[in-house]
């Protein structure tokens, strides 16, 4: 009898045992199938990692490459890996919408820039065409843009050529209020440059069908005379 109780209570205790340790494995389990494909992407050749990114349509797998943090500079080696994947998760439509606009707020790096310039969503393309660490060729091909939310960010990026904000001055499907602000350089303490390229975009703006009339009011005391003669000419004076 007292052989039995033994056996009983040592199969109680087996019970036990397995109750407490199967949710434990369970979440390991669970943890394992959550968690990314980083091991296996990290000892895989780049090109290979590359196009499945660029191809996949998992959009928590490319969430996780998008906002991952990129390896010290010091490790050249996989601080050019992970900005080179980055570039065809840019690359990839099935990106986040909000991915895409966080890489195109906070890259400084040319290969992904690029990419997301060509975004189909404006969003995307405005967010890059506001990021100071573009490259004036790329931000000044944005004030091409066929959305003028895209446009007017290019014009107001520090990054941009003169030449760029001089066309932009010129161009009657900005807004008023993007030609007020470039009707400002030289002028406002914060906006200087060379006068004579900054007269030149004053009176181009006082030329352009698009200025507000309280721009022009403005730009008609400017200390500038072809500035001044710009105005009179528009109001045909």
């Amino acid at each position: 009898m007292a052989q039995e109780n033994s056996i009983q209570d040592n199969a109680t205790e087996n019970i036990e045992g397995e109750s407490h340790e199967q949710p434990v494995q369970q979440g390991e389990q669970a943890q394992q199938a959550q968690a990314p494909q980083q091991a296996q992407t990290e000892h895989e050749p780049l090109t290979v990692t590359y196009e499945r990114l660029r191809h996949t349509d998992d959009a928590a797998l490319l969430h996780d490459f998008a906002t991952r943090q990129l390896p010290d500079r010091k490790d050249q080696s996989a601080f050019s890996r992970a900005t080179a994947l980055l570039e065809a998760v840019a690359g990839n439509a099935h990106t986040l919408l909000e991915d895409r606009i966080f890489l195109a707020q906070t890259m400084p790096f040319p290969n992904i820039l690029v990419k997301l310039s060509q975004d189909s969503d404006w969003q995307v393309r405005q967010a890059v065409a506001a990021n100071s660490n573009d490259k004036n060729w790329l931000v000044g091909r944005l004030t091409k843009d066929e959305r003028e939310e895209v446009r007017a960010a290019a014009l107001l990026n520090p990054q941009t050529s003169w030449k760029m904000r001089m066309e932009g001055a010129e161009d009657s499907s900005n807004t008023a209020q993007t030609l007020d602000y470039l009707s400002r350089f030289g002028v406002d303490e914060d906006m200087q440059g060379p006068a004579v390229l900054t007269a030149m975009i004053r009176r181009a703006v006082a030329l352009n069908p698009s200025t507000a009339q309280e721009t022009l009011e403005r730009l008609a005391q400017d200390t500038d005379e072809s500035v001044r003669h710009a105005v009179e000419e528009r109001m045909g004076q």
